[in-house]
């Protein structure tokens, strides 16, 4: 009886010292938790930083990996991939040509009728989601997919598109995934991004493998270009504006490509291109230098991502990640600082459940008690009548993630510039550059626009800045891969 007495006083006494603990750690989260809120921030602003010195290193670093990947395959991070392209279009196409865009969650196909003189006389176009196991399945699923809807497409087409007789439909393919392009009209896959994984696909031919799919669909159809979307971008801007030399999707994800000398590409052992340049398929999105200003939100991502360790300057400045980062930093203020009551709110425990849409709006709200801020809050995250100062809080962080995001994007295309020589001409010397832009960071994210836009002007100064000009080239990959179609075309 008395060990009986002697064990639950024991017990006891364990489960009040338990509870004092849950007491004391309870009352340290909690202490003075605007103070540890404001902590977290001041952190995350101290390592977010991109004071223009940081940024030319990043531009530097960002040429001295383009040389070392037009060196030789292997030799840089970045891919700075051969596309075969070195003939753009040039405003003379004629025809009927199609193109079907597969570059993230969505797909798009299209058509255009092409009257020559740079005039596109009509367009159609569809876009179709792509079902979340299709994107993690196997190949023949997801390609099987695209060529039916593919075919309801062409099966749809309207009188005022004219196929002259006797000739085959002729398709570009923007597949916005890391190639390695064999010829114009074929490329096998190097890996998948932005959230695909399907395993069996690693270096097939992608071309092969949709025309397999439309043979079984029954479209008769011939591709007749393999283009990355911003390939299909550079050709649309120049399509429309001659001085286009660079391309930048910031979408989903990120890239760049950009036009090149053919002798500055040691590793280009095919015929010399007839223009003497050639369109590089930069894959930036996979830049990594120590120069990267980093935290530790950016590395948990990385870890717990599909592709550790890959992708790094796409997973800072991309539309897929910049809501995640946004989440995981609001995660550490609400477990460490409160900052949303006593207990964590159970739907921010769930990743990428914030995107960056909903970020931009509530970066973009200007209402005095930022009503739309605290209506996403609470839709989104389940967290109701969260105080203005809360609020405030949340658009400080969408601001400092959005802004280090676009600087670094700057830094990038001053990188392409310095490679191009376009950073180096001398007063009264200086070409005009039109840099193409595309993708729905870009075009929505206003603050992330500016910032961008603001940025390559205070990099390149106030005199080179005159001659350079970003032009959102919507759905540019698109027009831009049925016009490569064209100019590729097998009746020319």
């Amino acid at each position: 009886m008395g060990k009986v007495i002697v064990g639950a006083a024991v017990i006891g006494a364990a489960a009040v010292c338990a509870a004092a603990a849950l007491i004391v750690r309870h009352r340290v989260r909690n202490s003075n938790p605007c103070v540890k809120s404001a902590n977290i921030l001041k952190e995350l602003e101290e390592k977010c930083a991109t004071p223009a010195s940081k940024l030319r290193q990043i531009a530097d670093a960002m040429t001295v990996e383009m040389h070392a990947g037009l060196a030789s395959e292997g030799g840089s991070k970045l891919k700075m991939l051969i596309t075969y392209v070195d003939n753009l279009p040039t405003g003379d196409e004629e025809g009927v040509f199609y193109a079907l865009d597969l570059g993230g969650t969505n797909f798009r196909v299209l058509r255009v009728q092409l009257s020559g003189k740079s005039v596109i006389e009509y367009k159609e176009f569809a876009e179709v989601s792509i079902p979340p196991h299709l994107m993690v399945g196997t190949p023949d699923a997801l390609f099987d997919y695209i060529a039916a809807e593919l075919a309801k497409f062409i099966a749809d087409e309207s009188e005022k598109f004219h196929l002259p007789p006797g000739r085959q439909r002729e398709l570009g393919f923007t597949f916005s995934f890391p190639v390695l392009q064999l010829s114009i009209d074929s490329g096998t896959l190097i890996r998948w991004t932005k959230g695909f994984s399907i395993n069996d696909m690693i270096g097939k031919d992608v071309v092969a493998e949709l025309t397999k799919a439309m043979d079984r669909q029954g479209v008769d159809m011939r591709v007749s270009a393999l283009v990355n979307d911003t390939v299909g971008t550079l050709a649309g801007g120049k399509y429309d504006n001659k001085d286009v030399a660079i391309a930048v999707i910031l979408g989903t994800g990120s890239n760049a490509a950009y036009v090149e000398r053919a002798q500055a590409i040691p590793k280009w052992h095919g015929p010399h291109p007839k223009s003497g340049e050639m369109v590089i398929n930069m894959e930036w999105g996979n830049f990594k230098s120590s120069h990267l200003p980093l935290t530790e939100y950016d590395n948990t991502l990385d870890v717990e991502s599909l592709n550790p360790g890959e992708q790094i300057f796409e997973k800072m400045i991309a539309g897929m990640y910049l809501g995640e980062l946004l989440r995981r930093v609001l995660y550490r203020m609400a477990e460490e600082a409160a900052l949303f009551g006593d207990t964590v709110p159970p739907k921010l425990k769930t990743q990428f459940i914030l995107r960056t849409p909903e970020m931009s709006a509530m970066h973009h709200d200007t209402s005095p008690d930022l009503k739309v801020v605290g209506e996403k809050l609470k839709d989104i995250l389940g967290i109701p009548d969260t105080p203005l100062s809360t609020r405030k809080t949340v658009v400080e962080i969408c601001n400092i993630i959005a802004t280090r995001g676009a600087r670094l994007a700057a830094a990038g295309i001053l990188g392409i510039l310095k490679k191009t020589g376009r950073e180096s001409f001398r007063d009264g010397e200086i070409p005009n550059t039109v840099i193409a832009m595309d993708g729905g960071l870009y075009e929505h994210y206003i603050e992330y626009r500016n910032c961008l836009e603001n940025t390559l002007n205070e990099l390149v100064g106030e005199n080179f800045a005159k001659h350079i000009k970003l032009i959102l080239s919507n759905d540019g990959s698109g027009i831009g891969a049925a016009l490569l179609a064209a100019s590729h075309s097998q009746y020319i």
